[in-house]
């Protein structure tokens, strides 16, 4: 191990309260605070990843890194590199205190010149990061291949013209998700960084359809055969790197996996700044998944409204968070899933100590969210007036509708005899983001109230 490389910045970040001016705080997240029975670190299950925060050098397509990464120099032996990023790593994990970690292959590991020497270097990578966990308790959220960067991916993985192409990314997905297990991850994603087309005059929609059904089902399968107990989740994307990406929202990954019959096997990793380049809010998309109970995990992050792409920023909008904490809760919170900051620092962000500052203000806004949220579950305000709206489908005309005993004849002769007439009544849309609003405004004076915790 290197002699620390977040010297500056003492173990763990503790909590502080509002009131605290030391910004290597935490202003609102309590681990053990109790939230509707709960311990808010349980709730949030909070994850760094590894790609943003300690495998990107801070490039964007204008201009090169600027991060202080020294790991990523040129022509430094790259197991001997992998050892320094993943000791960075371990380290801001377990001084930040949060429980979890992600990564893709190609994060820890990078590619060698034939696929022997790129298994043993994952391997080598994978055995030094279970000593790190072993040694900090830190545990792994979920694993993923990098099925995109390398350029026998520009047409895509399981959806290339090239079988030859297929073959290899089924391959490299086989070594990552047995990786994956060895380290007692909790998931495996899967991300079409490039399932989908540039032009359609290249384009066989219907064959590549099946391909991708067929990639997803060989990964089911391995998960089965090898006894993989994690959950499979597919992340959606709409678009960017390519013109229309077959996973673009999470209604059309839910259709997708019904009509081939892999409903049962996935789940959904939903982002936020993913949902919103989509045309949907955050909230809504957690709401569809919640409503088709395929809710698997959450990417933190946030886009900017003045950018068309993925900026992948830290969260800051209490506002946002709350709504999808919301349908979180409703929806019986969280399980082998979690909040996985897949977040960026902005290029001009030089200094180490503004990975720590990042991260503190996403997980607050986090916590803050997740106590604004239970206050709109516990007061019940918005349940009740959702019943209200739909009262009518619990008597005798509602049920009579959707049990099929009522015919297309039944009901006109009700309408043309008077019996049905019915008058528009408000949907009260003001008055419920007034409730939503109120317990917003109310969640920052508890906030730091010293609720109370475990122990």
């Amino acid at each position: 191990m290197s002699d620390g490389f977040f010297k500056d910045v003492a173990q763990p970040i503790s909590f502080g309260g509002l009131d605290s001016n030391d910004p290597l705080t935490y202003k609102v997240y309590e681990p053990d605070r109790l939230v509707l029975g709960k311990r808010m670190e349980e709730h949030l299950r909070i994850a760094v990843c590894m790609w943003h925060s300690f495998a990107s050098p801070g490039e964007d397509m204008f201009g090169s890194g600027t991060f202080d990464r020294p790991w990523l120099g040129d022509g430094l032996d790259p197991i001997a590199a992998g050892r320094a990023k993943l000791d960075a790593a371990f380290e801001f994990v377990a001084k930040l205190g949060v429980p979890y970690f992600c990564f893709h292959d190609r994060d820890i590991a990078p590619e060698g010149r034939t696929f022997a020497e790129t298994k043993a270097r994952l391997e080598a990578m994978v055995d030094y990061a279970g000593e790190h966990m072993a040694r900090t308790g830190v545990k792994l959220l979920w694993g993923t291949a990098n099925l995109f960067g390398h350029p026998r991916y520009a047409a895509g993985a399981a959806t290339n013209p090239d079988p030859e192409v297929f073959a290899y990314a089924a391959a490299q997905v086989k070594l990552v998700l047995e990786a994956t297990q060895r380290l007692g991850g909790e998931n495996y994603v899967l991300w079409g960084g490039r399932e989908g087309y540039d032009t359609l005059l290249n384009t066989d929609l219907a064959r590549e359809e099946t391909q991708l059904a067929r990639f997803l089902s060989l990964v089911a399968e391995h998960k089965h055969r090898i006894g993989f107990k994690g959950t499979l989740l597919i992340e959606p994307k709409p678009h960017e790197p390519t013109k229309h990406q077959y996973d673009h929202d999470a209604a059309i990954v839910h259709g997708f996996l019904v009509r081939h019959g892999l409903a049962g096997e996935f789940r959904l990793n939903i982002e936020a700044n993913h949902a919103t380049l989509s045309g949907h809010s955050f909230h809504h998309e957690i709401a569809y998944a919640v409503a088709n109970d395929i809710l698997g995990s959450i990417d933190a992050n946030r886009g900017d409204y003045q950018n068309g792409w993925d900026t992948d920023q830290f969260p800051n909008s209490v506002d946002e968070l709350a709504l999808a904490m919301y349908e979180i809760l409703r929806g019986g919170g969280l399980t082998t899933g979690g909040f996985n900051f897949d977040a960026k620092l902005r290029r001009q962000s030089l200094d180490r100590s503004d990975l720590f500052h990042g991260h503190i203000g996403g997980i607050d806004t986090l916590a803050r969210a997740l106590l604004a949220a239970a206050a709109i579950i516990e007061e019940g305000a918005l349940e009740r007036l959702r019943g209200e709206r739909y009262a009518g489908w619990a008597g005798e005309l509602g049920t009579s509708i959707t049990s099929g005993r009522a015919t297309l004849d039944e009901l006109e002769r009700k309408v043309a005899t008077g019996a049905i007439d019915p008058k528009p009544v408000s949907g009260r849309q003001e008055l419920l983001e007034n409730v939503v609003n109120r317990q917003i405004w109310a969640s920052g004076s508890r906030a730091g109230a010293g609720a109370a915790k475990i122990g």
